[in-house]
């Protein structure tokens, strides 16, 4: 069994900053990529950042510039820090990982989601 808990979700202002956290724990052979996705009510759920096992981060148009994506391989950590937010970044978010298992098995794995609100 694998988990992923996440933390540091909140109420913040408009142009404030937060740094979510996400820890996997459990049966872990290795992690690929990790990542943070959002959505909203309604809405499909989209990326938001993403980090390769090597470091290499992608993220959506709307984030660049204003928030990092950062993991930390010895404590299987993801991290995203989110400065200048804005209202439309208000949103549920949730972790993700890939895993392989030592079979070559690839899955994907969820966190519960962090609700992130800013207010105007």
């Amino acid at each position: 069994q694998v988990q992923l808990v996440e933390s540091g979700g909140g109420l913040v202002q408009a142009g404030g900053s937060l740094r979510l956290s996400c820890a996997a724990s459990g049966s872990i052979f290795r992690i690929n990529a990790m990542g943070w996705y959002r959505q909203a009510p309604g809405k499909q759920r989209e990326l938001v950042a993403r980090i390769s096992s090597g470091g290499s981060p992608k993220y959506a148009d709307s984030v660049k510039g204003r928030f990092t994506i950062s993991r930390d391989n010895a404590k299987n950590t993801v991290y995203l820090q989110m400065n200048s937010l804005k209202p439309g970044d208000t949103d549920v978010y949730y972790c993700n990982a890939e895993l392989s298992s030592l079979s070559g098995n690839v899955r994907d794995y969820w966190g519960q989601g962090t609700q992130v609100t800013i207010s105007s």
